[in-house]
């Protein structure tokens, strides 16, 4: 997947400067740098680059006042208080505890620790101390080391190994403290994907998150890794999984936009060419993702996802209109897929976003026809 970003990135590197329109032909042209027919994101109220948050795929207002509270003082009693606050079933507590246990894990790179200085994530060590039978500070624990595992070691050597297992023990005794609630289950669902668990052993573990959340998305999407290629299953299974998903979506779930996550995840690595993204099956795909965000609730946690990666597809497909569309929900915030695969998420989406407008605007759009 690295590969497919650097030959995207090198493929389209002249016409992230400042694409411009050339109406006549309906296609992006390149310009020097102020040139007046330049196309500029800032004309359509986008966030500049350098403001962009990349904590998460969408707003979460008290998520964030209560992070800047937890990072600012040390003090994991805002965190509990949130957690203890948010419904175990939807997917609102799955994203704070992600959220509280990548700050916790960001904050340990940053600031290790040394003879006179306090390590970063502190907090998460003095909550698991002082409140050990709190069902969010051991779901938020178990978390951690899973992204512990993930960042600072490789797959498949003795310490990603050893940081795996002992998530996995944190997430039996979080499932332990909150029988009914799915955090601990779809965490562990990274854990079986790291540790390889053999598939009757990963199913069971499945059925475990759909007696209790049957429709959760980050769930699905956590699974899905699991069924992929490059992991313990192939790109027939992917797409079974997904499109079993959609099939048996609700009205108003965004499950029906899993078959393009599944397609995401397959990507030919060196097929940059516009008709991969215009061939049935990822229109097939695109469609149901547009159908899902369009019927999905207006505050549904989990639409920034899908609008996210919609871009990109819409994008690489030249759907220039319906690529805007998707910008106007979701600028402002850059911590979902594809982004979070980069070094520098904010820098990729602008480059996309950069290239949506420029197309828009090759077509014969304006901010006044900006749509919504």
């Amino acid at each position: 997947m690295a590969i497919l970003w650097v030959l995207m990135a090198a493929a389209m590197f002249s016409m992230v400067l400042l694409p411009v329109l050339m109406r006549r032909r309906a296609r992006i042209q390149q310009v020097a740098p102020g040139h007046p027919d330049a196309a500029d994101p800032a004309n359509y109220g986008f966030v500049r680059q350098e403001e962009l948050d990349v904590r998460m795929p969408g707003p979460d207002q008290d998520l964030l006042d209560v992070l800047d509270v937890v990072q600012h003082t040390q003090d994991y009693h805002a965190a509990a208080q949130l957690l203890a606050g948010t419904e175990a079933e939807g997917e609102t507590r799955w994203q704070r505890v992600q959220a509280f246990a990548g700050s916790a894990s960001l904050e340990l790179q940053t600031r290790p620790g040394g003879v006179s200085e306090i390590p970063g994530g502190q907090w998460l060590r003095v909550w698991r101390t002082e409140a050990p039978k709190d069902a969010g500070g051991a779901a938020v624990q178990a978390e951690f080391l899973v992204q512990q595992a993930w960042r600072t070691s490789t797959p498949g050597t003795e310490e990603f190994r050893i940081i795996m297992e002992e998530a996995q023990s944190a997430c039996a005794e979080a499932a332990l403290l909150a029988p009914g609630d799915p955090v601990p289950y779809i965490i562990e669902l990274s854990v079986a994907r790291g540790l390889g668990y053999p598939r009757p052993e990963f199913e069971q573990l499945w059925l475990k998150v759909l007696d209790r959340a049957p429709t959760h998305m980050g769930a699905h999407l956590a699974a899905l890794h699991y069924w992929c290629e490059k992991w313990h299953g192939s790109r027939e299974l992917a797409y079974s999984f997904a499109e079993a998903a959609a099939a048996r979506a609700p009205q108003g779930s965004l499950l029906a936009a899993m078959p393009l996550f599944a397609v995401f995840e397959h990507l030919p690595e060196v097929n940059l060419v516009s008709s991969f993204y215009r061939s049935e099956v990822v229109t097939k795909a695109i469609h149901g993702a547009l159908f899902a965000v369009q019927s999905a609730r207006s505050d549904d946690p989990m639409a920034a996802h899908v609008r996210h990666l919609l871009i990109l597809f819409l994008v690489r497909s030249e759907r220039w209109p319906e690529a805007m569309a998707q910008l106007v929900h979701v600028d402002g915030h850059v911590g979902a897929l594809p982004w979070t695969l980069s070094a520098d998420p904010a820098a990729d989406y602008a480059m996309y976003r950069a290239l949506a407008v420029a197309g828009f605007e090759a077509n014969g759009g304006s901010p006044a026809a900006l749509p919504h």
